[in-house]
């Protein structure tokens, strides 16, 4: 009997007292009612956001890449910083539910579904940069490598530019179908409680049949695991293949071997930041705090400050290779232009954000607490965009020739597409809280008599009666 429990010293993963009809209550009713106020408030700020970006597009489509303000000096700014952001913050949910689903971690329940599909939004507004960036956006196809009559024009295989193209969209395929795989069992639950016959047919078609039979179980299970064990490699490999953009030049500053690892600790590091501050607002607004516990954030928590130390590190070492190396160039670009110059203020926002201030994690108080918890993950992911502008912008405005040395501030094109992308990300996730369960009721159901607190409680009686009964029999047998 034994066997079939988690230990009681470790906290539980659903709290209060529920049993399989609470918890689909709980998490499937938001979405049959109507949203409430806040909704609607957060819902048409986003659309408004999404707006704005649209136009700043179609203004900058309209007159060129001219009305964004690069130059000769820098050719990437804001553009491909956001690019980058972007892919690192939707690294986090494929790594919730593919490398702790391999590592059978219980508490990944609670937060996967949403940060399954915070990672596909994510990617949908990452994708949208390179293709805006190229200026006319209308030869986007030539990027693709197929048979064709262009005759001697190809794309460059050897390319990293390329490469993003394949990592990119293989990530967000596997992403999109390890997700919605997951939804069909509670797809078929919204089904079968449906009041409408509108409901019942949409969510009967999205459910694909799905009848909870065993067979369909074993398959669920089955398609799971392989769709895991693809996306592990691809969470490597996607931000791998980003740092490759710029490890693969000789520019001072980027050329380094160090980028692949650091870009994907980087990458996890912001991605289960955005993770925090979605869910902090998912479960105050929908009242899932009993789904999604103070345990669940302590352990992302710990996440956070493992892959902040990481990132740290990271700074630390290109600081000591820059001198070591004795390359004059590398040295400038690294203590006169990044840590002091014009731009040298980005670097220090970085440095506090992403590797100061994460330190406070490893107070228990701390990890627990949700208010420091939201304010840090903000702090985090302003660390890391600027990060990523520190890379970009602080090793270019300074060239090797000083007559064509330049500044970088953003246009208002450049500003609006990004608040746009804003908007995008965040009307998805407004909408995929109201129709999509937040939490996936099925998993919280397979681990609520493992992990939840009632069947906690009465594990504890029932072992404390065990070992009174034990101490009995021993005593008596002497």
């Amino acid at each position: 009997m034994h066997l079939k429990y988690e230990s009681t010293l470790r906290e539980p993963l659903v709290d209060g007292v529920k049993d399989y009809h609470q918890v689909t209550e709980d998490i499937i009713s938001p979405i049959e009612g109507k949203p409430g106020k806040l909704w609607y408030v957060g819902f048409f700020i986003s659309l408004a956001l999404l707006g704005f970006g649209a136009f700043s597009v179609f203004w900058q489509i309209y007159f060129g890449v001219g009305v964004w303000n690069l130059n000769k000096t820098i050719g990437w700014g804001w553009d491909i910083t956001n690019f980058v952001w972007w892919v690192g913050i939707g690294h986090a949910g494929t790594l919730i539910s593919a490398i702790l689903l391999l590592f059978r971690q219980g508490w990944r329940t609670g937060v996967n579904r949403a940060a399954e599909a915070m990672t596909i939004f994510a990617v949908m507004c990452a994708g949208q940069f390179p293709i805006i960036h190229m200026g006319r956006v209308w030869m986007a196809f030539f990027i693709l490598p197929y048979p064709n009559t262009r005759g001697p024009v190809w794309v460059n295989f050897n390319s990293p530019l390329l490469w993003d193209v394949f990592a990119i969209s293989t990530y967000f395929t596997v992403s999109l179908l390890f997700w919605y795989s997951g939804l069909l069992p509670d797809f078929a639950t919204i089904r079968d409680r449906a009041k409408t016959k509108l409901r019942k047919l949409l969510y009967g078609v999205a459910a694909f049949g799905w009848t909870g039979s065993t067979k369909h179980w074993q398959r669920h299970e089955a398609l799971s695991l392989v769709l895991a064990g693809l996306s592990t490699p691809l969470v490597l490999s996607v931000h791998t293949i980003v740092s490759f953009d710029f490890a693969t030049s000789v520019i001072p500053g980027w050329h380094t071997t160090i980028f692949p690892p650091y870009f994907v600790a980087g990458a996890i590091f912001s991605g289960f930041a955005m993770v925090q501050t979605l869910l902090i607002i998912t479960r105050k607004i929908l009242h899932l705090e009993e789904y999604i516990t103070l345990g669940h954030m302590e352990a992302m928590n710990k996440v956070i400050v493992l892959t902040g130390s990481v990132v740290g590190c990271a700074y630390l070492t290109e600081l000591f290779m820059a001198w070591y190396g004795a390359n004059p160039y590398e040295f400038d670009t690294f203590f006169k232009y990044r840590a002091a110059g014009p731009l040298g203020w980005s670097y220090w926002i970085m440095m506090t954000c992403n590797v100061i201030t994460p330190q406070v994690f490893w107070f228990r108080k701390m990890r627990r607490n949700v208010m420091v918890t939201f304010v840090m993950s903000i702090i985090v992911n302003i660390g890391m965009w600027f990060e990523r502008f520190v890379i970009i912008c602080t090793s270019l405005y300074r060239d090797y020739l000083p007559s064509s040395w330049s500044y970088y501030r953003p246009s208002w094109p450049e500003v609006g597409f990004y608040m746009g992308t804003f908007g995008l990300f965040f009307t998805c996730f407004f909408l995929f809280a109201k129709y999509f369960p937040v939490i996936a009721v099925a998993e919280i159901k397979s681990i609520l008599k493992t992990s939840g607190q009632n069947y906690k409680e009465k594990m504890e009686v029932y072992e404390e009666e065990s070992a009174e009964k034990f101490a009995h029999d021993v005593a008596h047998a002497h």
